[in-house]
């Protein structure tokens, strides 16, 4: 063995040995065949093992890891509960991974001033369960959010069906409590809902973890709706039902959400979960309007009366919270049932103005015929965020590289449509290399410098979102990169 090498592995003894020091030795994971559990997030399609994982219950015990990595030039990821859609909680370069899991506490609850303090690694179901019996809930509502946490979604900025009446993560933090690079924590915000001078939560909040490790959040709640009505409506394909969301829209009735599934969804869904979706159908809309009672009867008729005119063969009204209920499990489980379809599935993110959706569609048919794998589309049809399911057999590398290349594809049809790269998986890793397909160069520049702000040595999340200038942006081949 040669000095560098043996001095290397004195290092990597006296790491692991003062952050176990700091977080206790069951807070601290370096065995290889436990951390491959943690070799990817949602994104399967890249892995990358980190080299000591880090568990901690305390913003001081954040602060005093990073502290640690900052003497000695150790880069670092944060990680919630990995469901995660875009390679943002892999170890690429990053050889430490801090997990927030067991920061799991609701710190406070103000229902009179209407928020909620919580530590990062709250399960994002678990805060609207923590003041629904004061009447509260907490709007930003992912598939994933019985098992996603709010650490995750600040630093994905996550949405949801209920985005196009609420908005997404970034409309509902008024306060976050930060660990910066090198250890200092910082309070960005506050309770008030009006802040002075500069959006510094706004910059965190969608960063990816960018900018430093999120251990609490300051949280708005709205007042649960007096009443809802939920509607499914039935047609013969895509595109009249892509056709009937804008005319909802244009018509002034502005519902909570739509959420629109494909046959392929359709029919995954109800073999999985017997639901009672019409299997002959090419495309059903959930449109479901909140709010107070009265009115309410007279805007869910008048979508109906607008999905008829655009070609629904049928529709009906949830007639009980318990339909209700079965209609969102359908939607919220589409992406697991999907796992009946084919070994794997790869979802993508983006985004197009709302009257170009059957536009789209039609591009993703071609993008499926040309590839030669089977897409089938779920999404969040009220504001545009599409979210195409390409399966494709890992065991195949042939079908691995078709499975990219037709993402990547769709992405830049989307970007020709007007539209984005991400409305709410992030860029990550998996889209890093189409960022230049809507900035340019400086806007890109000016991005990097805003993350130097935060972290000048770009330790936190490193080779993420932003693309080096003329940089050849791949995922690097997992590896060992710290001595243990």
């Amino acid at each position: 063995m040669s000095r560098d090498q043996s001095s290397e592995r004195r290092t990597g003894r006296a790491l692991l040995a003062e952050i176990a020091a700091i977080v206790g030795g069951d807070g601290v994971v370096f065995r290889e065949t436990e951390l491959k559990t943690y070799e990817c997030d949602g994104w399967t399609m890249e892995r990358s093992t980190p080299e000591i994982l880090v568990m901690p219950r305390t913003a001081t015990q954040v602060s005093g890891v990073l502290k640690a990595l900052y003497r000695r030039g150790i880069a670092f990821v944060a990680r919630g509960a990995g469901t995660g859609l875009s390679g943002g909680a892999l170890p690429v370069g990053a050889p430490v991974m801090v997990c927030t899991s067991r920061m799991n506490r609701i710190l406070a609850i103000d229902p009179a001033n209407r928020r909620i303090d919580v530590q990062s690694g709250v399960v994002n179901l678990h805060v609207t369960n923590a003041v629904k019996s004061r009447g509260f809930f907490y709007a930003p509502d992912p598939s994933s959010q019985v098992a996603c946490t709010i650490g995750g979604n600040i630093a994905e900025n996550s949405g949801g069906p209920h985005t196009l009446k609420y908005g997404v993560t970034t409309n509902h933090v008024l306060g976050l409590e930060l660990v910066l690079p090198d250890g200092e924590i910082v309070q960005l915000g506050g309770a008030a809902e009006e802040r002075c001078g500069y959006d510094l939560v706004g910059a965190v909040v969608g960063a990816e973890g960018t900018a430093g490790v999120v251990t609490r959040a300051t949280l708005g709640l709205l007042r649960e709706p007096e009443s809802r009505r939920t509607i499914l409506a039935a047609f013969p394909d895509a595109d009249s039902a892509t056709r009937a969301v804008s005319a909802i829209i244009a018509s002034g009735v502005i519902p909570g959400a739509i959420e629109m599934m494909d046959r392929l969804i359709i029919r995954a869904v109800e073999d999985a979960f017997h639901v009672g979706l019409p299997t002959d159908a090419g495309a059903v809309l959930i449109v479901e309007f909140d709010g107070y009672a009265a009115g309410l009867d007279e805007r869910a008729g008048a979508a109906v009366e607008i999905a008829r005119q655009h070609g629904a063969t049928d529709s009906r009204l949830a007639r009980s919270e318990a339909e209700r209920a079965l209609l969102w499990k359908a939607r919220k489980r589409a992406f697991g049932a999907v796992g009946r379809l084919a070994p794997n599935y790869v979802t993508q993110d983006g985004v197009v103005p709302r009257t170009h959706l059957p536009k789209i569609l039609r591009e993703i048919s071609a993008v499926s015929e040309r590839y030669g794998l089977a897409i089938g589309n779920v999404f969040h049809a009220g504001d545009g965020n599409i979210h195409p399911i390409i399966l494709y057999d890992e065991r195949d590398p042939g079908q691995v590289q078709r499975a990219l290349d037709a993402g990547r594809e769709i992405l830049r049809a989307c970007v020709a449509m007007g539209g984005s790269l991400t409305g709410e998986h992030g860029i990550g890793a998996e889209k890093m290399g189409e960022m230049p397909l809507l900035f340019s160069p400086d806007d890109l520049l000016v991005m990097a410098e805003l993350r130097h702000v935060f972290d000048p040595d770009e330790r936190a999340n490193p080779n993420k979102v932003i693309p080096k200038p003329g940089a050849c942006v791949e995922v690097a081949a997992p590896r060992r990169q710290v001595p243990v």
